[in-house]
Protein backbone atom coordinates (compact mmCIF):
# COMPACT_ATOMS: atom_id res chain seq x y z
CA UNK A 1 0.00 0.00 0.00
CA UNK A 2 1.11 3.94 -0.17
CA UNK A 3 -0.12 6.96 1.07
CA UNK A 4 -2.64 9.10 -0.66
CA UNK A 5 -2.46 12.74 -1.67
CA UNK A 6 -5.90 13.15 -1.83
CA UNK A 7 -6.99 16.03 0.51
CA UNK A 8 -8.85 13.55 3.41
CA UNK A 9 -7.07 11.96 5.59
CA UNK A 10 -7.40 8.28 4.24
CA UNK A 11 -7.81 9.06 1.03
CA UNK A 12 -6.10 5.67 -1.19
CA UNK A 13 -9.64 4.81 -0.91
CA UNK A 14 -11.01 8.32 -2.21
CA UNK A 15 -13.73 7.35 0.05
CA UNK A 16 -15.08 10.61 -0.36
CA UNK A 17 -15.64 11.57 -3.46
CA UNK A 18 -18.36 11.12 -6.04
CA UNK A 19 -18.41 8.20 -7.57
CA UNK A 20 -20.43 8.17 -10.94
CA UNK A 21 -23.17 5.55 -11.44
CA UNK A 22 -21.74 2.99 -13.41
CA UNK A 23 -23.39 -0.19 -14.51
CA UNK A 24 -21.66 -2.83 -12.72
CA UNK A 25 -21.77 -6.57 -13.21
CA UNK A 26 -20.90 -7.73 -9.32
CA UNK A 27 -20.21 -11.68 -9.81
CA UNK A 28 -18.15 -14.23 -7.78
CA UNK A 29 -15.02 -12.78 -6.44
CA UNK A 30 -12.46 -14.47 -8.45
CA UNK A 31 -14.69 -15.53 -11.17
CA UNK A 32 -12.13 -12.49 -13.40
CA UNK A 33 -9.15 -14.59 -12.64
CA UNK A 34 -10.07 -17.38 -14.90
CA UNK A 35 -12.37 -15.29 -17.19
CA UNK A 36 -11.37 -11.57 -16.93
CA UNK A 37 -14.29 -8.70 -17.42
CA UNK A 38 -13.50 -6.44 -20.11
CA UNK A 39 -12.47 -2.84 -18.00
CA UNK A 40 -15.18 -0.86 -20.21
CA UNK A 41 -17.29 -1.28 -16.94
CA UNK A 42 -15.80 2.03 -15.53
CA UNK A 43 -13.95 4.84 -16.93
CA UNK A 44 -10.34 5.69 -15.56
CA UNK A 45 -10.11 8.89 -13.93
CA UNK A 46 -7.02 10.02 -13.63
CA UNK A 47 -5.93 12.37 -10.31
CA UNK A 48 -3.62 14.71 -11.30
CA UNK A 49 -2.62 15.88 -8.08
CA UNK A 50 -1.45 12.53 -7.51
CA UNK A 51 0.55 12.30 -10.12
CA UNK A 52 2.44 15.79 -9.63
CA UNK A 53 3.26 15.12 -6.34
CA UNK A 54 4.19 11.64 -7.10
CA UNK A 55 6.43 12.81 -9.86
CA UNK A 56 8.05 16.02 -7.72
CA UNK A 57 9.02 12.58 -5.60
CA UNK A 58 10.77 10.59 -7.34
CA UNK A 59 12.42 13.80 -9.74
CA UNK A 60 13.52 14.90 -5.63
CA UNK A 61 14.35 10.93 -4.92
CA UNK A 62 17.11 10.96 -7.90
CA UNK A 63 18.53 14.13 -6.95
CA UNK A 64 18.77 12.40 -3.02
CA UNK A 65 20.41 9.73 -4.84
CA UNK A 66 22.79 11.91 -6.86
CA UNK A 67 23.85 14.18 -3.38
CA UNK A 68 24.02 10.46 -1.49
CA UNK A 69 26.80 9.73 -3.82
CA UNK A 70 28.52 12.89 -3.45
CA UNK A 71 28.02 15.40 -0.61
CA UNK A 72 26.43 13.56 2.02
CA UNK A 73 28.11 12.33 5.05
CA UNK A 74 28.45 8.90 6.22
CA UNK A 75 26.04 9.31 9.08
CA UNK A 76 23.44 10.78 7.28
CA UNK A 77 23.55 7.63 5.33
CA UNK A 78 23.04 5.50 8.11
CA UNK A 79 20.41 7.85 9.37
CA UNK A 80 18.53 7.29 6.22
CA UNK A 81 19.12 3.18 6.39
CA UNK A 82 17.68 3.19 9.77
CA UNK A 83 15.00 5.14 8.74
CA UNK A 84 14.24 2.45 6.03
CA UNK A 85 14.48 -0.08 8.20
CA UNK A 86 12.14 1.31 10.94
CA UNK A 87 9.67 2.30 8.26
CA UNK A 88 9.91 -0.91 6.72
CA UNK A 89 9.07 -2.44 10.05
CA UNK A 90 5.99 -0.27 10.71
CA UNK A 91 5.07 -2.22 6.97
CA UNK A 92 5.57 -5.46 7.60
CA UNK A 93 5.52 -6.56 10.93
CA UNK A 94 3.08 -3.53 12.23
CA UNK A 95 0.04 -2.94 9.45
CA UNK A 96 0.36 -5.92 7.76
CA UNK A 97 1.61 -9.20 9.88
CA UNK A 98 -0.33 -7.47 12.91
CA UNK A 99 -3.08 -5.61 11.82
CA UNK A 100 -3.91 -6.59 8.60
CA UNK A 101 -3.64 -10.44 9.37
CA UNK A 102 -3.69 -10.96 12.92
CA UNK A 103 -0.85 -13.45 12.55
CA UNK A 104 0.74 -12.43 16.08
CA UNK A 105 -0.48 -10.45 19.09
CA UNK A 106 1.60 -7.31 20.93
CA UNK A 107 1.63 -6.03 23.92
CA UNK A 108 1.18 -1.94 24.01
CA UNK A 109 4.67 -1.24 24.07
CA UNK A 110 5.63 -3.42 21.30
CA UNK A 111 2.30 -1.83 19.58
CA UNK A 112 3.53 2.14 20.46
CA UNK A 113 6.80 1.07 18.26
CA UNK A 114 5.53 -0.23 15.79
CA UNK A 115 2.74 2.41 15.02
CA UNK A 116 5.52 5.22 15.22
CA UNK A 117 7.37 2.92 12.47
CA UNK A 118 4.34 3.01 10.49
CA UNK A 119 3.82 6.13 11.13
CA UNK A 120 7.45 6.78 9.67
CA UNK A 121 6.53 4.94 6.32
CA UNK A 122 3.89 7.41 5.75
CA UNK A 123 1.19 4.99 3.92
CA UNK A 124 -1.49 5.71 5.34
CA UNK A 125 -2.35 4.72 8.93
CA UNK A 126 -3.00 1.36 9.74
CA UNK A 127 -6.30 1.45 10.16
CA UNK A 128 -6.69 1.96 6.19
CA UNK A 129 -3.73 0.36 4.97
CA UNK A 130 -4.87 -3.02 7.22
CA UNK A 131 -8.85 -2.28 5.84
CA UNK A 132 -7.19 -2.10 2.20
CA UNK A 133 -5.12 -4.85 2.61
CA UNK A 134 -7.61 -7.31 3.68
CA UNK A 135 -9.89 -6.39 0.57
CA UNK A 136 -6.77 -7.24 -1.60
CA UNK A 137 -6.51 -10.59 0.02
CA UNK A 138 -10.18 -11.41 0.28
CA UNK A 139 -10.67 -10.41 -3.92
CA UNK A 140 -7.23 -10.47 -5.46
CA UNK A 141 -6.85 -9.55 -8.65
CA UNK A 142 -10.33 -8.93 -9.30
CA UNK A 143 -11.82 -5.13 -9.63
CA UNK A 144 -12.62 -5.12 -6.19
CA UNK A 145 -8.85 -5.70 -5.39
CA UNK A 146 -7.33 -1.80 -4.68
CA UNK A 147 -4.03 -2.85 -6.88
CA UNK A 148 -5.29 -5.51 -9.32
CA UNK A 149 -2.34 -7.16 -10.90
CA UNK A 150 -3.76 -8.03 -13.80
CA UNK A 151 -3.95 -4.22 -15.05
CA UNK A 152 -0.56 -4.46 -15.58
CA UNK A 153 2.92 -3.42 -13.38
CA UNK A 154 2.20 0.15 -13.61
CA UNK A 155 -1.37 -0.25 -12.24
CA UNK A 156 -0.66 -2.40 -9.36
CA UNK A 157 2.73 -0.38 -8.79
CA UNK A 158 1.71 2.98 -8.93
CA UNK A 159 -0.91 3.50 -11.16
CA UNK A 160 -3.46 2.64 -8.74
CA UNK A 161 -2.38 5.18 -6.59
CA UNK A 162 -2.60 7.83 -9.88
CA UNK A 163 -6.59 7.70 -10.30
CA UNK A 164 -9.98 7.11 -8.76
CA UNK A 165 -10.44 3.38 -7.61
CA UNK A 166 -13.31 0.64 -9.31
CA UNK A 167 -16.55 1.25 -7.87
CA UNK A 168 -15.95 -2.46 -6.57
CA UNK A 169 -13.50 -1.42 -4.17
CA UNK A 170 -15.47 0.45 -2.57
CA UNK A 171 -18.50 -1.61 -2.31
CA UNK A 172 -16.85 -4.53 -1.27
CA UNK A 173 -14.43 -2.93 1.53
CA UNK A 174 -17.57 -1.76 3.37
CA UNK A 175 -17.77 -5.67 3.93
CA UNK A 176 -15.01 -6.19 5.65
CA UNK A 177 -15.09 -6.54 9.12
CA UNK A 178 -12.61 -3.98 11.38
CA UNK A 179 -13.96 -4.70 14.69
CA UNK A 180 -10.43 -5.39 15.63
CA UNK A 181 -8.91 -2.57 14.61
CA UNK A 182 -11.43 -0.67 16.57
CA UNK A 183 -10.82 -1.89 19.73
CA UNK A 184 -7.25 -1.44 19.27
CA UNK A 185 -6.03 2.26 21.17
CA UNK A 186 -3.02 2.59 19.86
CA UNK A 187 -4.20 2.18 15.67
CA UNK A 188 -7.51 4.51 17.06
CA UNK A 189 -4.82 7.35 18.28
CA UNK A 190 -2.96 7.08 15.13
CA UNK A 191 -5.55 7.27 12.93
CA UNK A 192 -7.29 10.56 14.87
CA UNK A 193 -3.90 11.95 15.18
CA UNK A 194 -2.15 11.15 11.84
CA UNK A 195 -2.24 14.63 10.21
CA UNK A 196 -0.45 15.80 13.04
CA UNK A 197 1.82 12.31 13.98
CA UNK A 198 2.64 11.79 10.21
CA UNK A 199 4.56 15.58 9.16
CA UNK A 200 6.00 14.56 12.47
CA UNK A 201 7.32 11.63 12.14
CA UNK A 202 7.95 11.46 8.34
CA UNK A 203 9.73 14.58 6.74
CA UNK A 204 10.25 17.15 9.87
CA UNK A 205 12.35 15.11 12.32
CA UNK A 206 14.32 12.90 9.56
CA UNK A 207 16.05 16.41 8.21
CA UNK A 208 16.21 17.95 11.70
CA UNK A 209 18.12 15.25 13.36
CA UNK A 210 21.12 15.27 11.10
CA UNK A 211 21.42 18.98 10.83
CA UNK A 212 21.13 19.13 14.64
CA UNK A 213 23.51 15.90 15.96
CA UNK A 214 26.06 16.37 13.00
CA UNK A 215 25.79 19.50 11.09
CA UNK A 216 24.49 18.20 8.22
CA UNK A 217 23.29 20.74 5.24
CA UNK A 218 19.99 21.20 4.83
CA UNK A 219 19.83 20.05 1.11
CA UNK A 220 21.12 16.55 2.63
CA UNK A 221 18.96 16.62 5.30
CA UNK A 222 16.07 16.81 3.16
CA UNK A 223 16.71 15.28 -0.08
CA UNK A 224 18.70 12.08 1.61
CA UNK A 225 17.81 11.27 4.73
CA UNK A 226 13.84 12.06 3.84
CA UNK A 227 12.80 12.29 0.09
CA UNK A 228 15.08 9.51 -1.26
CA UNK A 229 14.46 7.24 2.19
CA UNK A 230 10.47 7.70 1.70
CA UNK A 231 10.66 7.22 -1.98
CA UNK A 232 12.60 4.20 -2.02
CA UNK A 233 10.52 3.08 1.15
CA UNK A 234 7.23 3.22 -1.18
CA UNK A 235 9.13 1.34 -3.67
CA UNK A 236 10.22 -1.20 -1.93
CA UNK A 237 6.78 -1.71 -0.69
CA UNK A 238 5.25 -1.52 -4.11
CA UNK A 239 7.07 -3.90 -5.26
CA UNK A 240 5.22 -6.58 -3.37
CA UNK A 241 2.03 -5.59 -5.06
CA UNK A 242 3.56 -6.08 -8.77
CA UNK A 243 6.98 -7.29 -8.71
CA UNK A 244 5.94 -10.39 -6.93
CA UNK A 245 2.46 -10.94 -8.74
CA UNK A 246 3.98 -11.45 -11.83
CA UNK A 247 7.57 -13.26 -11.47
CA UNK A 248 8.59 -15.71 -9.53
CA UNK A 249 7.64 -19.75 -8.98
CA UNK A 250 4.26 -20.87 -7.48
CA UNK A 251 5.35 -23.89 -4.98
CA UNK A 252 1.95 -23.46 -3.29
CA UNK A 253 -0.65 -22.93 -5.55
CA UNK A 254 0.58 -22.79 -9.66
CA UNK A 255 -3.09 -21.55 -10.30
CA UNK A 256 -2.86 -17.95 -8.69
CA UNK A 257 -0.17 -14.76 -9.42
CA UNK A 258 1.04 -13.96 -6.55
CA UNK A 259 4.62 -15.84 -6.56
CA UNK A 260 8.13 -16.76 -4.49
CA UNK A 261 10.56 -13.46 -5.50
CA UNK A 262 13.51 -13.36 -3.37
CA UNK A 263 14.88 -10.06 -4.61
CA UNK A 264 11.27 -8.82 -3.85
CA UNK A 265 11.72 -10.74 -0.34
CA UNK A 266 15.20 -9.55 0.68
CA UNK A 267 13.90 -5.25 -0.39
CA UNK A 268 11.13 -5.32 1.57
CA UNK A 269 12.28 -7.16 4.93
CA UNK A 270 10.86 -10.50 3.71
CA UNK A 271 7.74 -9.89 2.27
CA UNK A 272 8.67 -11.21 -1.35
CA UNK A 273 7.62 -15.21 -0.81
CA UNK A 274 4.11 -13.81 -2.08
CA UNK A 275 2.64 -17.55 -3.32
CA UNK A 276 3.29 -19.13 0.16
CA UNK A 277 1.50 -15.57 1.68
CA UNK A 278 -1.68 -15.43 -0.30
CA UNK A 279 -2.14 -19.19 0.68
CA UNK A 280 -1.66 -19.00 3.99
CA UNK A 281 -1.68 -15.08 4.76
CA UNK A 282 -2.13 -16.31 8.56
CA UNK A 283 1.67 -17.21 9.06
CA UNK A 284 3.29 -14.66 11.00
CA UNK A 285 6.43 -15.21 8.91
CA UNK A 286 4.75 -15.22 5.24
CA UNK A 287 7.13 -17.90 4.33
CA UNK A 288 7.85 -21.24 4.98
CA UNK A 289 11.29 -20.71 4.88
CA UNK A 290 13.47 -19.92 8.53
CA UNK A 291 16.46 -18.20 6.68
CA UNK A 292 16.52 -14.16 8.40
CA UNK A 293 18.60 -13.33 5.74
CA UNK A 294 15.74 -12.89 3.48
CA UNK A 295 12.97 -12.30 6.30
CA UNK A 296 14.23 -9.92 8.75
CA UNK A 297 10.39 -9.31 9.77
CA UNK A 298 10.22 -12.52 10.97
CA UNK A 299 13.28 -11.87 12.99
CA UNK A 300 12.09 -8.68 14.56
CA UNK A 301 8.94 -10.73 15.64
CA UNK A 302 11.02 -13.58 17.06
CA UNK A 303 13.01 -11.49 19.27
CA UNK A 304 9.59 -9.84 20.72
CA UNK A 305 8.37 -13.26 21.54
CA UNK A 306 11.40 -14.26 23.19
CA UNK A 307 11.08 -10.87 25.90
CA UNK A 308 7.52 -11.36 25.87
CA UNK A 309 5.85 -8.85 23.82
CA UNK A 310 4.33 -10.54 20.85
CA UNK A 311 2.95 -13.70 21.67
CA UNK A 312 0.18 -16.45 19.99
CA UNK A 313 2.60 -16.51 16.91
CA UNK A 314 0.35 -18.82 13.82
CA UNK A 315 2.33 -20.99 12.02
CA UNK A 316 1.77 -23.68 9.48
CA UNK A 317 3.07 -26.94 10.02
CA UNK A 318 5.16 -29.27 7.76
CA UNK A 319 1.81 -31.58 7.34
CA UNK A 320 -0.45 -29.02 5.87
CA UNK A 321 2.30 -27.51 4.18
CA UNK A 322 2.70 -31.08 2.64
CA UNK A 323 -0.72 -31.72 1.85
CA UNK A 324 -0.96 -27.65 0.40
CA UNK A 325 1.55 -28.18 -2.23
CA UNK A 326 0.43 -32.00 -3.04
CA UNK A 327 -2.89 -31.10 -4.09
CA UNK A 328 -1.87 -27.03 -5.23
CA UNK A 329 -5.54 -25.64 -4.99
CA UNK A 330 -7.83 -24.05 -7.71
CA UNK A 331 -6.54 -20.49 -6.17
CA UNK A 332 -10.31 -19.50 -5.95
CA UNK A 333 -10.56 -19.69 -1.93
CA UNK A 334 -8.49 -16.56 -0.03
CA UNK A 335 -8.46 -15.69 3.44
CA UNK A 336 -7.79 -12.15 4.40
CA UNK A 337 -5.87 -13.55 7.86
CA UNK A 338 -6.80 -15.15 10.97
CA UNK A 339 -10.31 -15.78 12.23
CA UNK A 340 -12.05 -14.56 8.84
CA UNK A 341 -15.26 -16.16 8.64
CA UNK A 342 -14.06 -18.18 5.32
CA UNK A 343 -10.75 -19.29 7.21
CA UNK A 344 -11.13 -23.44 6.88
CA UNK A 345 -11.96 -25.28 9.57
CA UNK A 346 -8.92 -27.58 8.61
CA UNK A 347 -6.17 -24.79 8.71
CA UNK A 348 -7.80 -23.71 12.54
CA UNK A 349 -7.34 -26.91 13.86
CA UNK A 350 -3.97 -27.88 12.23
CA UNK A 351 -2.69 -24.34 12.79
CA UNK A 352 0.90 -24.10 15.23
CA UNK A 353 0.86 -21.39 17.79
CA UNK A 354 4.16 -20.51 19.05
CA UNK A 355 4.86 -18.78 22.80
CA UNK A 356 1.40 -18.81 23.50
CA UNK A 357 0.33 -16.89 26.29
CA UNK A 358 -0.50 -18.13 29.82
CA UNK A 359 -4.21 -18.52 29.89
Amino acid sequence: MAPSTASTPTGVLFEDDPVETLETSLHNDHEQISSPKPAKEYKLRLVWKNIILFAYLHVAAIYGAYLALTSAKLLTLIWAFLLFQAAGLGITAGAHRLWAHRAYKAKWPLRLILIVFNTIAFQNHAFEWSRDHRVHHKYTETNADPHNARRGFFFSHVGWLLCRKHPDVIEKGKGIDLSDLKADPIVMFQKKYYLIMMPLFCFILPTLVPMIFWSESFKCSFFVATLFRYAFTLNTTWLVNSAAHMWGNRPYDKYIHPSENKTVSILALGEGWHNYHHVFPWDYKTAELGDYSTNTTTAFIDFFAKIGWAYDLKTVSEDMIKKRVERTGDGSHMVWGWGDKDQPQEDVKEAVILNKKDQ
